[in-house]
């Protein structure tokens, strides 16, 4: 699905929203983690941001930010209301779509079929 006008920017807010902060403590915790503790998780975290940011592959995405949220919020006790909230997001995003403004609606956006004269 691709919004536009209202629904469209609350769902382009909720990409940035969720993006921004899924890209900044990925790369953050990439930089300051001792080596090989949760890189992987985090890397796969900052994909899934940055996915999101620019609106591609956004139910892929969505459903990465779950899982990756989702392992965290397990196996960590600290920031469990942003797992939370993040894995909430990205599930939202996976089913609704990311909206008029975003890479998929560009490449894969509405499309026109005329139907010619039989």
């Amino acid at each position: 699905m691709f919004p536009n006008g209202w629904p469209g920017s609350g769902l382009l807010l909720l990409r940035l929203g969720a993006g921004i902060v899924l890209t900044h403590d990925g790369v953050a915790e990439m930089l300051t983690a001792p080596e090989g503790h949760g890189i992987i998780w985090q890397s796969l975290g900052a994909i899934g941001g940055v996915l999101l940011l620019i609106g591609f592959f956004t139910p892929v995405a969505g459903a990465l930010v779950v899982i990756v949220e989702l392992w965290t919020a397990l196996s960590r006790a600290d920031n469990l209301r942003i797992c939370i909230v993040l894995a909430i997001v990205g599930a939202a995003l996976a089913m609704l779509g990311p909206g008029v403004w975003s890479l998929d609606a560009r490449l894969f956006g509405r499309k026109r079929i005329d139907i010619g004269d039989r």
